[in-house]
C-alpha cells in the first residue's frame, strides 16, 4: 500500500519544515543531516578544492621587511621627543623618487621609480623609534636586496647630516639585521580555511533550500504525523495496489 501523496500549502515560514507547531526539533535536524549531509560535505570538498587550485595557480609574492634604529647621541629627552617628530621626515625623504632612482642604480634594477615606490612601504614607530621598510616582489631575492639598500641609504644620510652636526647633537641610524623575507600571498592555510566554512555555508543554503521545496509535499505516514501532530490510522491504497 501506498500513502497518499496530498500537497498542501507551502509554509510561510521555512524554519518550521516539517515539524508541528512551526518549530525545528533536534530530530528533524538529525533527519535533515542523515538525508542531505553528503551535499553540505560534497559542496565543501568542492569549496577547499577550488581554494588549493586558486592559491596555487597565483604567482607568489615575497615580503621582505628591514629595520632601522634611530638613536640620539645623548639620552636626552628633549633630543629624543625631537627624533620622534624627526622620524616622520625620514620616511618622507626616503620615500621619494630621489631615494628609488638611487635604489634602482646601485642594484642596477630593471625598473622604473614609480614602479619601486609601489612595490615599498616605509612606516615609523614612534614608540621605539624604528623606520621599518617593506618590499614586496615576485622575486625574494630581489625584495631582501631592495629592502637592505633603502635602509643602507638611510644610514648613510644620517652620517652626512651628522657630519654637519656637533657630537651631542647627532640622531644616528643604525640597521637593526638584513631583512627578512617571508611569504606574503598567497596564504594557502587561510585560502582553505575559508573556503571550507564557505562551502559549509554554501552547502547549508542548498540543503534548506531543498527541505523548503519538499515543506509543501506530504508522501509518508510520518510526514502526516509530523504535519498535524496526530497519528495517521489508515491509508488509501495506491491504483493497482495489493
Amino acid at each position: 500500500m501506498l500513502f497518499l501523496g496530498l500537497f498542501r500549502g507551502r509554509i510561510s515560514n521555512a524554519s518550521a519544515i516539517g515539524s508541528p507547531g512551526g518549530t525545528m526539533e533536534i530530530r528533524d535536524y538529525l533527519r535533515i543531516l542523515r538525508k542531505r549531509g553528503w551535499i553540505i560535505l560534497l559542496v565543501a570538498a568542492i569549496a577547499v578544492g577550488s581554494a588549493f587550485v586558486f592559491s596555487k595557480l597565483q604567482t607568489p609574492v615575497w615580503k621582505a621587511s628591514a629595520r632601522v634604529s634611530i638613536n640620539p647621541a645623548r639620552p636626552d629627552f628633549g633630543l629624543t621627543q625631537s627624533a620622534k617628530i624627526l622620524l616622520r621626515n625620514y620616511v618622507a625623504n626616503m620615500y621619494t623618487t630621489t631615494w628609488a632612482q638611487e635604489v634602482i642604480a646601485r642594484l642596477s634594477l630593471d625598473l622604473t621609480p614609480e614602479r619601486l615606490k609601489s612595490m615599498t612601504i616605509i612606516a615609523s614607530d614612534d614608540s621605539r623609534l624604528i623606520i621599518q621598510v617593506d618590499v614586496k616582489d615576485h622575486d625574494p631575492h630581489q625584495a631582501q636586496s631592495i629592502a637592505d639598500e633603502w635602509a643602507q641609504l638611510l644610514v648613510e644620510w644620517r652620517e652626512q647630516e651628522n657630519a654637519k652636526l656637533r657630537k651631542e647633537d647627532r640622531v644616528y641610524a643604525r640597521r637593526l639585521e638584513n631583512a627578512t623575507v617571508g611569504l606574503h600571498s598567497p596564504k594557502l592555510k587561510i585560502n582553505l580555511v575559508a573556503g571550507g566554512i564557505l562551502g559549509l555555508i554554501l552547502g547549508g543554503l542548498i540543503v534548506f533550500f531543498l527541505e523548503w521545496l519538499e515543506a509543501g509535499i506530504i508522501r509518508t505516514r510520518e510526514d502526516m504525523e509530523r504535519f498535524v501532530g496526530l497519528p495517521v490510522l489508515g491509508a488509501i491504497p495506491s491504483e493497482g495496489g495489493s
